[in-house]
């Protein structure tokens, strides 16, 4: 079987969202964490490969390289179509990397225009009039203006995807997407002979994303959320029907959660007020010098194997702005990424069965320190938030990642439920 269509994700949970999507559609999907080379295998009877970068927040020159790299493999596994993720709040920098990524992409492919859509209604993201909402605030009056690395602090996606390309931007309104298919492809074609290059689509439901994504299935580089995944996805036959991978049954379970995002922040909230073993790293005493992460493990040693525990850097935007001020924000995420890795590896060498990763970088890190490379995705807990299947050198591994911003309040708690 050829492979259908090759994503690049931008971090490893938004390549676990992505994947969740396209395997939603019916496509046997593979998910690779890092720029895979030519010993990384890929099942043969795969429809869709997800390569899941740690981009988001890299230097330009660096995404771009390291996305142009993961292309590169994906053609050479039979990709006739690129999909670049990213998340569906668009969080990026005057700088890049959205725009610099898909520039360098469609340069590569030879193609001159892109359909680009970060909506995901069912984790209250829309788009209307070219603005990005979260449920119902405009992106930068929500919880996202205080993001750690990438705080958004405008609404506009035009505007935003302007200041990162020299190419022109336009945008297709909701009442051309709700004309269908056809309508959406002809402003496509208008777009292009108008010069226009990134053309930013309009959606507020899944039936809107299943119209743009049938209108795009020829494009070469198409860009976005899992939103427009899935609509893409359902747009290509059906030719695996195959049950996901159940829950995870049983095995000791662990909580790391490195984000600070408001939902993890509640996820966090709801762990501690059912009386669950919690431990809050002190990232300021680890850049002092202090063995946080033996102190950690002491601590884990002690509690109840039958029940889960959660360890977190997660802090308010007060107190992430105070360890900010003091170690500056690289050295801050290097201190979080470091600890957090460190005890992934630790827990599992202890028995660790069941392990649910809160933040993108956190997961990058956590994946990176246990030599994960390649994982099946399963079902899903909460909407772009699945279980997914790995081995590693102390056994089998059932793991979640999770975006900071993904999941019901409860979700840590009913993620580890032992379902034996």
């Amino acid at each position: 079987m050829t492979l259908r269509i090759g994503c690049i994700a931008d971090d490893f949970t938004g390549g676990t969202d992505v994947a969740a999507a396209f395997r939603r559609a019916g496509l046997r999907t593979a998910l690779v964490f890092g720029v895979p080379d030519a010993t990384t295998p890929l099942p043969a009877d795969c429809d869709a490969a997800v390569i899941a970068l740690k981009s988001r927040s890299t230097p330009a020159a660096e995404a771009v390289e390291e996305s142009l790299a993961a292309q590169r493999w994906l053609w050479s596994k039979g990709a006739a179509q690129i999909y670049f993720k990213y998340c569906s709040t668009f969080d990026s920098t005057p700088k890049g990397n959205i725009g610099p990524v898909t520039d360098a992409l469609l340069d590569a492919a030879g193609t001159d225009i892109t359909l680009a859509c970060p909506a995901s209604p069912p984790n209250g993201r829309t788009v209307y009039q070219g603005h990005l909402f979260v449920h119902d605030q405009l992106l930068s009056d929500s919880p996202l203006r205080h993001h750690p690395l990438n705080p958004m602090t405008d609404s506009s996606l035009p505007r935003l995807l302007a200041a990162q390309s020299p190419h022109r931007v336009g945008l297709i309104p909701l009442p051309t997407v709700r004309a269908g298919v056809d309508a959406v492809r002809e402003a496509l074609l208008a777009h292009r002979h108008d010069g226009v290059r990134h053309v930013i689509a309009d959606a507020l439901t899944d039936d809107d994303l299943a119209v743009l994504g049938a209108a795009a299935l020829e494009l070469p580089v198409v860009t976005g959320a899992a939103g427009l995944a899935e609509g893409l996805g359902h747009a290509y036959p059906v030719t695996n029907t195959s049950a996901a991978e159940p829950m995870p049954a049983g095995g000791r379970a662990a909580v790391l959660a490195g984000s600070c995002s408001a939902r993890t922040l509640e996820q966090i909230a709801q762990f501690y007020a059912a009386g669950l073993p919690s431990l809050h790293l002190d990232v300021l005493a680890a850049a002092a010098g202090r063995d946080i992460a033996a102190e950690a493990l002491t601590w884990f040693d002690a509690q109840d194997p039958a029940l889960p525990v959660l360890v977190h850097a997660s802090a308010s935007p007060d107190e992430l702005a105070a360890v900010q001020r003091q170690l500056g924000v690289a050295e801050a995420a290097a201190q979080v990424e470091g600890l957090l890795g460190t005890l992934a590896v630790q827990f599992v060498e202890r028995g660790v069965r069941r392990l649910l990763v809160a933040g993108g970088e956190t997961s990058g890190a956590v994946t990176t320190a246990l030599d994960i490379r390649t994982v099946l995705v399963g079902e899903e807990a909460d909407p772009g938030v699945p279980w997914t299947h790995a081995t590693t050198a102390h056994g089998d591994l059932s793991l979640m990642l999770k975006s900071g911003n993904f999941g019901a309040p409860d979700l840590f708690l009913r993620a580890l439920e032992d379902h034996t």
